[in-house]
């Protein structure tokens, strides 16, 4: 039995843990390592499953608990080259951490990640597929200014996948945020929308990976309803229903005992 657990989506944090058969990894830790032990310990895993931590990219909602928590645990680091440079200038890894680039995939136990490159504003970001011992697979990818055909690929052979439905349009260019912070949103090197995300989710369906639950939601220029309304309405479209043809939920912002078993 495979399961995602969520323990933190958004702008002020982000890690996964996804697992099955007593061993697991966790993707991304951009919560205190507090935070983090919190997140676990609600969600009954126990930390010394985790085989290693897998970070996406250097931005501080993904890595902020990362040096700490990996050093307290003995938790070995992989990211891309680029990543765990910038990661290294950044403070948020440092020698008392061990780490090593993942070129393409890596095989921890019963498990296999495979890295996947994201056009994202970052020295080299990418997501991950993640192949559990039961031989289920469940790819997280958020932090996108446009989707990829490599990607799409990935979340299409996959079991579940997260999503990302960052912002809807019209809220962020009426919003509070400087222009250039719109602007590199907006971008391709930015975050996927909520129209953008809809408008993937139906390939991603006739494909087999019915289990999805949309993620990296904004607080300030979205809504987890607007976010799920406005791909339920694609789908709608498209013959589609929820509950009969395919799941889709919003990732809470902090865990809240939601987990999903694929």
């Amino acid at each position: 039995m495979a399961k995602v657990v969520p323990l933190f989506s958004g702008s002020k944090g982000n890690s996964y843990y996804i697992g099955s058969s007593g061993e697991g990894v966790l993707i991304d830790a951009g919560k205190s390592c507090k935070q983090l032990e919190g997140a676990l310990s609600l969600n009954g895993i126990d930390i010394s499953s985790i085989g290693a931590v897998f970070i996406t990219h250097e931005h501080v909602d993904h890595c902020t608990g990362l040096r700490v928590f990996a050093k307290k645990h003995n938790k070995k680091i992989y990211a891309s080259e680029g990543t765990i440079e910038a990661m290294a200038e950044k403070n948020y890894i440092s020698p008392e951490n061990t780490f090593e680039v993942i070129e393409n995939t890596v095989d921890l136990g019963g498990m296999r990640v495979e890295r996947c490159d994201t056009p994202h504003d970052a020295r080299e970001s990418c997501c991950y597929k993640v192949f559990t011992a039961d031989g289920r697979s469940a790819v997280i990818a958020t932090d996108m200014g446009v989707m990829t055909d490599e990607v799409r690929e990935l979340l299409c052979s996959s079991d579940f996948s997260v999503v990302e439905s960052n912002h809807d349009i019209r809220m962020l260019k009426l919003g509070d945020y400087p222009p250039i912070v719109k602007a590199r949103i907006l971008s391709n090197r930015g975050h996927l929308c909520n129209e953008a995300c809809a408008e993937e989710l139906a390939e991603l369906i006739r494909s087999g990976n019915i289990r999805i639950m949309l993620g990296h939601i904004s607080e300030k220029n979205n809504t987890p309803l607007l976010a799920l309304n406005t791909s339920l309405n694609a789908l709608e479209r498209y013959g589609m229903k929820r509950g009969l043809d395919f799941t889709l939920d919003v990732v809470p912002p902090e865990t809240d005992g939601t987990s999903v078993v694929f």
